[in-house]
């Protein structure tokens, strides 16, 4: 597996898990300690099994590419969440917040070049 390849599968990965993140968000409406209320809570049950899921991918990827070189994309996971809240939650964005998903593009683009020096 490339390099490249790797990196898309955590990239991917990130994506599953910022999913589970906005399944996390709907269900927290409804959200109660009772465990039947729990067991009934589908967005909560699925947003836990996508959490998971989103490990697969990445155990895959760093089975085949360096750790130290994979896990900064896993910052992804917050410019995936921004965008699935804006589309999805409707929240609002701001300076701030299109700077902050700019360094992390940023941070994430100098580790993966680092590796090549």
């Amino acid at each position: 597996m490339s390099l490249c390849a790797a990196i898309g599968l955590v990239i991917f990965g990130t994506l599953i898990g910022a999913c589970g993140a906005l399944l996390f968000k709907l269900a927290a409406k409804d959200f109660s300690l009772n465990p039947l209320k729990i067991l009934t809570n589908w967005r909560l049950l699925l947003g836990g099994f996508l959490y998971l899921l989103s490990s697969v991918p990445f155990l895959f990827a760093i089975k085949h590419a360096e750790v130290s070189v994979l896990y900064p994309f896993v910052a992804t996971s917050y410019i995936w969440v921004i965008m699935l809240s804006i589309a999805f939650l409707k929240e609002k964005m701001n300076t701030w917040k299109w700077m902050g998903i700019f360094f992390i593009i940023l941070g994430v683009c100098f580790i993966g070049f680092g590796r090549s020096l």
